[in-house]
């Protein structure tokens, strides 16, 4: 009798199963391989998934919208950054143990862990790394004052038809290598777990390193003007010698033809290292979806597989966040550099109060590169905004 029962319970699952529909919000980078990978679910299990494209920095407001209303996606990909602001809203599923949980790497994990529970199944890691066209950098620079020098050579020499280096230098994240280089931090970072009292972004390191980019600003080696769709196209058009980029990037310089190469970023002086945020990208399941349960299946039994996780690096070639996928690609050079500048990363904050940071460091950049107020007053009056907006 009792085995009857559980029959019966499983048809039942899988008939309401059958009749649901999952929706996903994703950026470009994965829209194409999520649909292929939907067809693919639904021809083996017979459950519908549209995947819905959604500009990357829209999805997360947009669920913070949609999700309190039992609307939006099912599930949505993004960064890990996200995950403390979603889950104090009471926005995310937690993910439970499954059976290869133990072949993804602890740092992704952790990554997506808030409060001791996991909130998101990472596919990829990520750094920023300088990316070079090898027709104009035969050997990348090792040093800031190297790559300078390189600049300006190749400004002179292709008289504006090539840029040396581009980079959107009012973006925070990508101007991070030099502040964390120097020394400054965003929030102290204490056994005890992050301190957001205790912010580091108006310090003596965090100002040298306004400093420099106000010196690449002032000596002409970056356009305080460029942004990341300048960078991007110049550098697929053989127009950029250097960017500042990440993973998810490469696919599209190789597919325009480009003969690139991955390196560090320079030393922003001597006896120091850029150190760049470290990302995790991931999957996370609508808390107020009635879809759940059927989300977290499709995620622990399909998605997080070896072979569906290959071919999701196969399609965005960030770091792999499955430990047997990685071995799969170690050697790849691409790979190796992406390691190599995570190796010397600092994790990306997950607390809701990171949201606080990236406005208000976003503008006193923008004050700094176009002269409107010194490194000095422009990163203390940053500090002073995300504090006051955290209390």
């Amino acid at each position: 009798m009792r085995k009857l029962l559980v029959v019966a319970m499983v048809l039942v699952t899988l008939l309401i199963f059958a009749q649901a529909k999952l929706t996903i919000w994703c950026s470009e980078k994965q829209v194409d391989i999520l649909q292929r990978l939907a067809e693919e679910f639904k021809a083996r299990y017979g459950v519908t998934v549209e995947v819905q494209y959604v500009n990357f920095s829209d999805i997360k407001p947009k669920f913070l919208t949609a999700a309190p209303e039992g609307q939006g996606a099912d599930i949505i990909v993004g960064a890990h950054d996200w995950v403390g602001e979603l889950v104090a809203n009471g926005l995310l599923e937690p993910i439970p143990n499954f059976a290869e949980l133990t072949q993804f790497f602890s740092s992704g994990l952790n990554a997506f862990s808030y409060g001791g529970r996991l909130y998101g199944l990472p596919y990829a890691l990520e750094a920023i790394a300088l990316i070079y066209n090898k027709d104009y950098v035969p050997e990348p620079p090792k040093t800031v004052e190297d790559m300078i020098k390189m600049v300006k050579k190749i400004d002179a020499e292709f008289a504006g038809e090539v840029r040396g280096l581009i980079f959107p230098v009012t973006t925070f994240y990508f101007v991070v290598p030099f502040i964390f280089g120097h020394g400054g931090y965003v929030f102290k970072d204490t056994p005890a777990g992050l301190d957001v009292k205790d912010i580091g972004l108006a310090n003596e390191g965090a100002i040298k390193g306004a400093k420099l980019l106000k010196r690449l600003v002032d000596e002409k080696v970056v356009d305080p003007a460029d942004n990341y769709q300048i960078m991007d196209s110049m550098f697929k058009e053989g127009k950029a010698a250097m960017i500042i980029n990440g993973p998810w990037a490469i696919k599209d310089y190789r597919d325009a033809g480009i003969d690139y190469g991955v390196a560090l970023i320079p030393e922003p002086a001597p006896g120091l290292v850029a150190r760049p945020f470290v990302g995790v990208q991931g999957f996370m399941v609508n808390a107020k979806s009635t879809n759940k349960l059927l989300a977290i299946e499709f995620l622990t039994n399909f998605i997080a597989k070896r072979d569906t996780m290959y071919r999701l690096y196969l399609a965005d070639p960030r770091l792999p966040a499955r430990k047997d996928v990685l071995e799969l690609v170690k050697d790849n050079p691409d790979v190796v550099a992406f390691t190599l500048s995570a190796g010397n990363g600092i994790p990306m904050p997950n607390v809701p109060q990171m949201g606080f940071v990236w406005g208000a460091m976003d503008d006193a950049l923008n004050l700094i590169v176009n002269g409107k107020a010194t490194p000095e007053e422009a990163m203390k009056n940053a500090v002073e905004r995300i504090r006051a907006q955290i209390q």
